[in-house]
């Protein structure tokens, strides 16, 4: 039997943690950094920040998924400072030094976010107003870049450090764009959900589709999302480049649900 990949996640204690934790932990050898401890996985507690404290937990690794962060589009530039750019930062010089082999960059539709919530036709399928749609209509690509907000830019910032780190050092980095990966596992709540949804199992397979990559994936940035009617977004380029296949998709119906989230954390 093979030996398995020993990887490492930041952020393990959070959502799409708790997703690789459940759905890949028999697949790898995981193990985790956060700032609280994770039972079932071996974890550091630390904050990314502080590139001394998170080095030791990269000796060895084979992959690392760099899933933490501050997470909120609401997030102040102090908060995304610390943890968004001198953290990335960190995880990234983290694996060079320890010889780590590929990347996996959590990165966000919030890099573009401004298309949707600033001009049609994506703003009109944000909005529900599917009537004014002419389809087809062009997908958002990963070329573009248009934040939305300092996290946005935070990601915008990993993307292009990732794409130094790899010609400067060669370490195969993969930038997911996610969507929205959210819990309870139903978009029905709104168009915007419906149009960004990353089902549960779809992110894992998107990241262990990451992980697994061919080593002449040298610098990527895709789009993560599960194949929706409602998509805004390119997923032909994460068929190609990673043989990603979504299971799920969602459709054009929804019921606006009192207390749902909007795509701004609110």
């Amino acid at each position: 039997m093979a030996e398995k990949k020993r990887v490492l996640i930041t952020g393990i204690a959070g959502q799409i943690g708790g997703i690789i934790r459940r759905e890949l932990g028999e697949r790898y050898e995981l193990s985790g950094i956060d700032q609280v401890d994770v039972e079932d996985v071996p974890t550091t507690v630390s904050d990314i920040a502080n590139l001394n404290d998170i080095l030791p937990a990269f000796k060895g690794i084979d992959a690392v998924v760099h899933l933490g962060a501050d997470p909120s589009p609401q997030a102040s530039w102090e908060s995304v400072l610390s943890s968004n750019i001198v953290g990335t930062r960190n995880v990234y010089e983290a694996a060079r030094l320890s010889g780590v082999r590929r990347v996996v960059f959590a990165s966000s539709n919030h890099a573009v976010g401004n298309y949707p919530l600033r001009q049609d036709p994506y703003k009109a399928i944000y909005d529900g107003r599917l009537d004014e749609v002419r389809r087809p209509f062009a997908p958002l690509t990963t070329d573009l870049l248009r934040p939305d907000s300092y996290y946005g830019v935070s990601k915008a910032f990993g993307e292009s450090l990732g794409s130094y780190f790899h010609d400067e050092y060669g370490i195969s980095v993969i930038c997911l764009r996610i969507g929205w990966v959210m819990t309870p596992d139903d978009p029905t709540f709104s168009p915007t959900a419906l149009s960004l949804w990353l089902s549960h199992r779809d992110a894992a397979q998107l990241i262990q589709k990451s992980i697994d990559a061919p080593s002449s994936v040298g610098f990527a940035v895709v789009n993560g999302e599960s194949s929706n009617s409602l998509s805004i977004w390119d997923i032909e380029t994460t068929r190609q480049v990673l043989g990603y296949e979504p299971e799920d998709g969602a459709g054009e119906n929804w019921v606006t649900r009192h207390g749902s989230p909007g795509v701004m954390g609110s």
